[in-house]
């Protein structure tokens, strides 16, 4: 989807937002005009902090709002700061960022939870069931290889 320069430009602008809040104290967007014009455009994002495999913080939307660049320096500040389940970031001393971009989702009707073991595609997941919502990006196949472990765990979520 992004080249390799576009993929870097994608990762220091979440960096880029994260340090200048950590320097400054206020937290800044991006004006979408002194955007590339890829980052102008609707998109939607989650930024994902990691340090010694530890996360951090994760936060992103799951539909398109606002541009993308915007959105990803948006959920990188949320990532760093706003997570209710961890303390605000102090230092970007060792921590990982990830940028996943999403693209329109695709709406999967199961019969069952069996179903959707023996059909879901290896990609990113959200469930709806009994008015609740859970969310993986695709990157959780990677510790969940199994489509077993995987929905599992998003049922749990």
């Amino acid at each position: 989807m992004f080249d390799p320069q576009q993929h870097d430009e994608i990762l220091d602008l979440a960096q880029v937002t994260i340090r200048t809040a950590l320097e400054s104290g206020a937290a800044r967007l991006p004006d979408p005009a002194d955007l590339p014009a890829y980052l102008r455009g609707p998109g939607c994002s989650f930024v994902t902090l990691r340090r010694d495999g530890e996360l951090l913080g994760c936060i992103g939307a799951l539909e398109p709002y606002q541009p993308l660049g915007r959105d990803v320096a948006q959920h990188a500040l949320a990532a760093a700061f706003e997570d209710p389940r961890f303390p605000p970031l102090r230092d970007l001393d060792g921590v990982l960022i990830e940028v996943s971009v999403l693209g329109p989702m695709t709406e999967f009707p199961a019969e069952s939870y069996a179903d959707v073991v023996a059909r879901l595609p290896r990609a990113g997941a959200v469930v709806s069931a009994a008015g609740r919502r859970g969310t993986f990006l695709p990157a959780v196949w990677e510790q969940l290889p199994t489509s077993e472990l995987f929905v599992a765990g998003l049922w749990r979520k």
